[in-house]
């Protein structure tokens, strides 16, 4: 599983590790045994948000994994709908605090757009002076590195022109069937690492007969196709589970994908996410 001991570097060079854990819809009270089951496999890489209202409990399995906190790259998302500097740097110090852990490795704008009107109205305002509130938690030494999440080129451009650091990160839904080549250049030429969350499409590509034939090519099971799809596209990619042989598979992705079938997984459309089409990343809007 030499995937768990590579890493790429952000642009300030901060090393994030190329596999991570994502741990969107784990209970708090079950999150810290999650982490701690991943680190003790072999993952340095955890990714929690404000919404996911498990900050707690990862922060907690993080201490208790035995392993030093400087091992360890912890990210953690804004809430989508703090849009004002004070509300934004108040939140910042409260996830500082949820965790315990002294500092924070990466923190994300979580949306251009609170949840409840997701890629509609004018936040640039508000986004920019989140971002002057990361850039200052930044500053102070608070946290490592600092991005934005589901941000798309325009909403870069919005608080480019105005910020003294350019986002370290991006976090996109990115997986076979949904390849936004478009962004991922623009990211590419601005410096910005992209991370590939739901992967594996939030299960759903586990349906598609094109993707499972090429994972049964390679003797691989769809998961670790995808992930390793994400990954050869140059991205850091998240996977969500709580299960701990799952979390091992996910990272057993130590084959190369060929040229002519990554070429085919970034051509493939396929975004049908099943119930949880609800959810607003996965709304197409």
């Amino acid at each position: 599983m030499s995937i768990l001991n590579e890493s790429y570097n952000l642009a300030n060079g901060v090393e994030i590790p190329k596999l991570g854990l994502g741990t969107w819809f784990i209970d708090d009270d079950k999150a810290a045994a999650a982490v701690r089951a991943a680190v003790e496999i072999g993952y340095r890489n955890i990714d929690t948000a404000q919404a996911y209202g498990n900050e707690r409990g990862v922060g907690e399995g993080v201490r208790t994994s035995g392993v030093p906190r400087d091992e360890l790259f912890v990210s953690t998302k804004l809430a989508a709908e703090i849009k004002d500097y004070d509300g934004a740097a108040t939140a910042i110090d409260g996830s500082m605090e949820k965790l315990g852990l002294g500092y924070i490795d990466l923190m994300l704008i979580h949306s251009p757009q609170p949840w409840n009107d997701f890629r509609g109205g004018d936040y640039a305002e508000g986004n920019r002076q989140a971002w002057r509130a990361l850039e200052d938690a930044y500053q102070a030494g608070k946290v490592r590195s600092i991005g934005v999440s589901n941000f798309l080129k325009s909403d870069l451009e919005n608080i480019l022109p105005t910020a003294t650091v350019v986002p370290h990160v991006n976090q996109l839904l990115v997986h076979a069937g949904n390849t936004p080549a478009a962004l991922l250049a623009y990211c590419e030429s601005k410096g910005i690492i992209v991370q590939a969350y739901s992967p594996i499409a939030h299960g759903e590509i586990l349906k598609n007969a094109e993707v499972r034939a090429m994972a049964g090519k390679y003797g691989v099971t769809v998961p670790q196709l995808c992930i390793r799809y994400t990954l050869q596209l140059g991205t850091v990619s998240l996977p969500k589970t709580v299960n701990p042989e799952h979390m091992r598979s996910n990272a057993e992705v130590d084959f190369v994908i060929a040229d002519d079938d990554m070429a085919a997984l970034r051509e493939l459309q396929y975004m049908d996410y099943g119930e949880h089409t609800a959810f607003p990343v996965y709304s197409g809007k």
